[in-house]
């Protein structure tokens, strides 16, 4: 029987903590459960350390963000021999035969050294249909796979390719693990699961979802329809936080070509063209981001490096 961990990275969890340890329990495949606690205030701790004493609990001394605890998780699981790492989120659960139907995908795979990561179907709370962003990203993927078409059918494979997947759920072998490494300390929370597909792409590895393997993941946001009483104000800045981490994002992908004094020029270019055009609030904008940048070129050159020449990027392995 393979060695699975499941690592789990809590930050006042106790919404969840019931479902999601109970439900590791219950998992027809038995799984050694790791968490990383970023410093809840909740009393998550004293309850997964009283009611879960199977867990392996791990207090950070400071809040390094998301990224940061897994890497914590894994290097941990690494060093008891797993052969295969489950990052799972706190707000998340699985069902008994969650774990053994990505197994079975894992087996099936013609190359399964080539796979880097396996993701379940991740439904919502109600546990009756897909989470919402999951089924977002599905939904890009089928022009590809005809994933949608074969359930359709009746005639669903166990296994499809997909670009992207969000790391609520995400089943890593060894061998990619000590590939790819563990998570770019450059992001505390928000695009780190990006930054981290974007290498196991660069090093010729797949990403792929087991339609036979059903998971929840409870998030927050179950619908994309706007209210009356929206923000624009704040939406405007959630925006405008989105373009600038994509732009991170870009700029650490090991396959983009990343030159500092370029960037810089395309800096300069868009606040030139846009003041000209009277649109300040844009040029504005983009001079904002230039100063953001400025003093973060060099780190983001020096990070590129570590995922590009490291042994095991990030992660202390050896």
């Amino acid at each position: 029987m393979p060695k699975v961990y499941v690592i789990i990275v809590t930050y006042n969890a106790m919404k969840w903590t019931e479902s999601c340890f109970s439900s590791l329990r219950k998992s027809s495949v038995p799984v050694h459960t790791i968490v990383v606690d970023n410093g809840s205030t909740d009393g998550t701790q004293k309850y997964i350390q009283e009611n879960f004493p199977e867990v392996n609990f791990i207090q950070s001394e400071t809040n390094g963000g998301f990224g940061t605890a897994n890497n914590t998780g894994i290097e941990i699981a690494h060093k008891e021999g797993a052969d295969f790492f489950y990052l799972m989120n706190q707000d998340a659960w699985i069902f008994e035969n969650s774990v053994q139907k990505v197994l079975d995908a894992y087996i099936a795979y013609p190359e399964p050294e080539k796979l880097g990561i396996l993701s379940p179907m991740h439904l919502d709370g109600t546990e009756k249909r897909f989470d919402l962003h999951f089924e977002n990203y599905l939904g890009k993927e089928t022009k590809h796979n005809r994933l949608f078409s074969d359930i359709f059918s009746g005639e669903i494979q166990p296994f499809y390719e997909i670009n992207f997947v969000n790391a609520a759920h995400w089943f890593i072998p060894r061998n990619a693990i000590e590939k790819i490494g563990g998570f770019n300390p450059y992001f505390f929370h928000g695009a780190e699961d990006y930054e981290y597909i974007n290498r196991v792409h660069y090093f010729g590895l797949k990403v792929v979802v087991c339609p036979h393997s059903k998971v929840v993941h409870d998030a927050k946001v179950q619908s994309f329809a706007k209210t009356e009483n929206e923000d624009e104000a704040y939406n405007l800045q959630q925006r405008r936080l989105s373009i600038r981490m994509q732009r991170e994002t870009r700029y650490l992908n090991p396959g983009y070509n990343y030159i500092i004094k370029n960037e810089k020029k395309e800096f300069y270019s868009n606040i030139i063209k846009l003041r000209l055009k009277g649109n300040k609030s844009e040029s504005d904008f983009y001079l904002e981001q230039y100063k953001y940048f400025q003093n973060r070129f060099k780190e983001i050159e020096g990070l590129r490096k570590i995922s590009l020449t490291a042994k095991h990027p990030f992660l202390k392995l050896d």
